[in-house]
């Protein structure tokens, strides 16, 4: 299983998903530090999920970071986060 699947699993997992879009963003970073050969370091996450629409944006963040765990998070050089309720 890919990382982006590994994402989306553990995020339908933990949210009513209404809407998810999971975007490898690697190849921009070709030559960048934290660039892996074959992508999958760097990515883009557009999540809306009813349990994040009284959040605030910190707790939204601690709250997908939690659903993705440290094993999974620990693999990913950067994340980008778009999320709403």
């Amino acid at each position: 299983m890919g990382v982006a699947a590994e994402i989306r699993t553990a995020l339908e997992q933990a949210f009513t998903v209404h809407d998810i879009e999971i975007i490898d963003e690697s190849e921009a970073h070709r030559g960048h530090s934290g660039y892996r050969e074959g992508g999958e370091s760097h990515f883009r996450v557009r999540l809306r999920a009813p349990e994040l629409a009284q959040k605030s944006r910190l707790e939204r963040h601690r709250a997908v970071h939690a659903a993705l765990g440290p094993d999974l998070l620990g693999r990913l050089h950067a994340l980008a986060l778009d999320l709403d309720g």
